[in-house]
């Protein structure tokens, strides 16, 4: 089967792909989106900040988000190994808005409401459909191959493909694109437990990042139906120290937190341990001619501040309006995608910078406020997702305590010929 009725293919219907596909739409576009799962679908990934609301508000879903069951998150909070809890972070107190309250998702249903969305605004969504190769158009992309459910070859032939496979990374893994980032080599290992310990009022949706030794922490997030995803994050060599048995480590970590071996006391674990590494990398490019990348698909950094489907909604919302920009100038070429790879990477490096500093030993973000009180307001930009700023005089101080790194020199679209992209 060929079909060629479409200015746009997108691989893959998670947060970025069903985004770019709900603002292409909304542009006019005719936008086909092969997903290979059948949703709803298992992710990880519940946390959202507050800045995620404008791309939400943009693509109409507001009002279905508030009227949702998800949990309504309005704080993070932090708790020292020995179980000492700082005051809760209370997103009003800086952004007056209603956007200061977000929300603790469900993945499976939240990514299948924006997938459903862009379905409604007229994209078509093609699901059980697994991209395996790319098309060529002399030397661009020129679309992708494809397989259904039902094991019949698809083939679709536009002007411009948006690569939002996730980690899958179809683009990246296939043309050896993909660059770990230099030190945040981590692993995450968690579950879900059922009738754990929660605040109450507006602290019950609260996120708490619980440190354990060597710089390693828990993520603690309260969901719908008296559900807690917790997590635990740290070295490879850390963790798996003693032995290779996740269920050890797991338990040997909780010990290791007060706050979380208490909080976990009345819980009862309800899933299998689940364990992911690779954690952070970034494409080598964001872009050549006739493709461009988003989402993990494109780069994903450490979680410790929920910065993961904020940079998929936004990176979303950012390559559908450079596509559609692309496709109305008539040039799909690789330069037409390089304000968008910059305005991208550089928020990435806002948070990446804040995630090397939480990782220093020698770091204190108290001791930071104390001797740079004018900044707080940087600090507290960083943490919701306001990171389209210049952010030069914070990391300026955070400097004085942490090594701060250079930005990644790649993540740029690729300009000239482009060899076709090969499987592993």
């Amino acid at each position: 089967m060929t079909n060629d009725n479409f200015d746009v293919a997108i691989v893959g219907g998670g947060p970025a792909g069903s985004t770019a596909a709900a603002v292409l739409a909304e542009h006019g576009r005719r936008v086909i989106l092969l997903e290979k799962e059948e949703f709803p679908r298992y992710h990880i990934g519940e946390s959202l900040l507050p800045f995620c609301y404008f791309t939400l508000q943009r693509i109409g879903l507001i009002d279905r988000m508030k009227a949702s069951h998800f949990t309504k998150k309005y704080a993070v909070q932090f708790v020292s190994s020995d179980g000492r809890l700082s005051t809760p972070f209370y997103f009003f107190r800086h952004l007056e808005h209603e956007a200061a309250q977000t929300w603790q998702v469900v993945r499976s249903e939240f990514d299948k409401m924006l997938l459903d969305n862009a379905r409604q605004l007229g994209v078509q969504v093609r699901t059980g459909v697994e991209v395996t190769d790319f098309l060529w158009d002399d030397d661009r992309v020129g679309g992708v191959a494809a397989v259904g459910p039902d094991g019949r070859p698809l083939e679709v032939h536009v002007p411009v493909t948006i690569d939002a496979s996730g980690r899958s990374a179809l683009a990246a893994k296939r043309n050896h694109w993909r660059r770990p980032d230099p030190y945040l080599n981590k692993v995450a290992l968690w579950t879900y437990f059922r009738g754990a310990a929660r605040d109450t009022g507006i602290d019950e949706g609260t996120t708490t990042v619980a440190y354990i030794p060597e710089k390693g922490w828990f993520w603690y997030i309260p969901l719908p139906d008296d559900v807690v995803s917790v997590g635990v994050v740290a070295e490879r060599e850390y963790l798996f120290r003693e032995t290779n048995d996740l269920e050890s480590i797991y338990w040997r970590e909780v010990r290791n937190n007060a706050w979380i071996e208490q909080h976990l006391q009345s819980g009862e674990r309800i899933e299998e341990f689940r364990i992911t590494k690779e954690y952070s990398y970034r494409s080598e490019y964001s872009a050549a001619d006739g493709l461009v990348l988003v989402g993990d698909a494109f780069a994903f950094l450490d979680p410790v501040f929920s910065s993961g489907v904020y940079l998929a909604l936004r990176g979303g919302e950012l390559v559908g309006d450079a596509v559609h920009a692309a496709l109305t100038e008539g040039n799909v070429s690789a330069e037409g995608f390089a304000a968008y790879a910059e305005r991208l990477c550089g928020e990435i490096e806002a948070m990446r910078k804040l995630v090397y500093a939480f990782y220093d030993h020698s770091f204190s973000f108290g001791r930071l406020i104390r001797d740079h009180a004018d900044l707080a307001c940087d600090v507290t930009d960083c943490l919701i997702g306001n990171l389209n700023k210049d952010f030069t005089e914070l990391f300026d101080a955070v400097s004085e305590q942490a090594a701060i790194p250079a930005p990644l020199p790649h993540g740029r679209p690729k300009y000239g010929r482009l060899s076709s992209l090969t499987a592993d």
